[in-house]
């Protein structure tokens, strides 16, 4: 049942929209799903998120709340008395922030050379994907999760991309598991929370959609 005070405008393949609603899972958070065409939006989509017109987009009482991140982070100061996503150490929290924004700035850029280019340049892509997601799996380390035993704010920042990961090798002729065997394996720790392998869709049905797209767009 959805909340009608909760409202998430989203795209069904769009790992930052899975953020959310990871986060709405987690804290056991009803509400209203309503999907969106991105290449014909809506009028609520762009008059709740005038300034980047994109998904997610999270209403709360009828005030929107944008950018992913931002929002998982409203969810889990708003929805206060739910097991928390950050660590309580205020160091830890600061780096879990960090994490996070290291994937925004770093991950999506860099996967979509997988699968946009190609020849030379795709490679140089790839390797530059891989790297990324090294480091990654360096801070993960022996850890169950980032920051520890617990899922949390890092954890969602990053699984939501493991949906993809069977079209970016795919399309990109490369295995992931091969570079980073731990990160996997952290990826599928995640999966065994309901939270998680709810939300992420099908990693063949993303597959078909990036070919649909790739044709439509002449990639």
């Amino acid at each position: 049942m959805g909340d009608a005070d909760v409202v998430l405008l989203d795209f069904w393949p769009s790992m930052f929209g899975m953020r959310v609603r990871i986060a709405l899972a987690e804290k056991g958070i009803g509400y209203v799903y309503k999907e969106q065409d991105l290449l014909n939006k809506t009028p609520l989509l762009l008059e709740m998120n005038p300034i980047h017109k994109k998904i997610p987009v999270l209403l709360h009482n009828g005030k929107p709340i944008n950018e992913s991140c931002i929002i998982v982070q409203y969810i889990d100061e708003t929805w206060s008395d739910k097991s928390s996503l950050m660590p309580s150490d205020p160091f830890l929290r600061a780096q879990a922030r960090f994490w996070a924004d290291y994937v925004d700035k770093k991950v999506y850029d860099a996967s979509k050379k997988t699968w946009t280019l190609k020849g030379e340049e795709q490679e140089k892509g790839k390797k530059e994907f891989i790297e990324i997601l090294k480091v990654l799996e360096g801070q993960i380390g022996e850890k169950s999760y980032f920051m520890g035993e617990s899922f949390g704010y890092a954890d969602i920042a990053l699984v939501t991309f493991y949906s993809w990961f069977y079209t970016y090798e795919t399309l990109g002729n490369f295995s992931i598991e091969k570079e980073c065997p731990k990160l996997i394996a952290w990826a599928k720790r995640c999966m065994q929370r309901e939270s998680v392998s709810k939300t992420l869709p099908d990693p063949k049905k993303i597959y078909d959609f990036v070919v649909e797209m790739r044709s439509k767009f002449g990639l």
